[in-house]
């Protein structure tokens, strides 16, 4: 396989990524710069596997790129990318007044106020509490 994907390809991993309301509220939630994994589980309330899972087709897609920290994972939108920056236009013209989208906003406000590696450390010890 080719390390370049067909147009056709690539346009089909860009429908496959905005088909799922989680990956729009991701998309969204980047579009003011970058978040540790950690800070979108926070703002999604999902398990850590799904999030991870839903960056993954993003990724995929084209449509965001990951930077590793020491133990923490942050993600951007991939705006050098001729695909991205068309799809995310339309995603803000189309979603910036959606009700989600606005809670989310709201949300990620008090998330970035907050310590990202402590959030990573809270999620962690919550996690193992679930897990008993």
């Amino acid at each position: 396989m080719t390390k370049y994907k067909t147009d056709m390809a690539a346009v089909l991993d860009i429908c496959k990524a905005l088909a799922d309301p989680n990956r729009l509220r991701i998309l969204m939630s980047l579009r003011d710069g970058e978040l540790c994994v950690c800070q979108i589980t926070e703002m999604l309330a999902l398990a850590p596997s799904t999030v991870s899972k839903h960056l993954l087709i993003l990724k995929q897609a084209g449509m965001v790129e990951s930077s590793k920290r020491g133990r923490w994972i942050y993600y951007t939108l991939l705006v050098d990318s001729t695909q991205t920056v068309p799809v995310m236009n339309w995603l803000k013209a189309s979603l910036t007044n959606d009700n989600v989208i606005k809670r989310d906003h709201v949300l990620l406000k008090k998330i970035l106020s907050e310590n990202p590696t402590e959030l990573c450390c809270q999620q962690r010890t919550t996690r193992g509490r679930e897990q008993l």
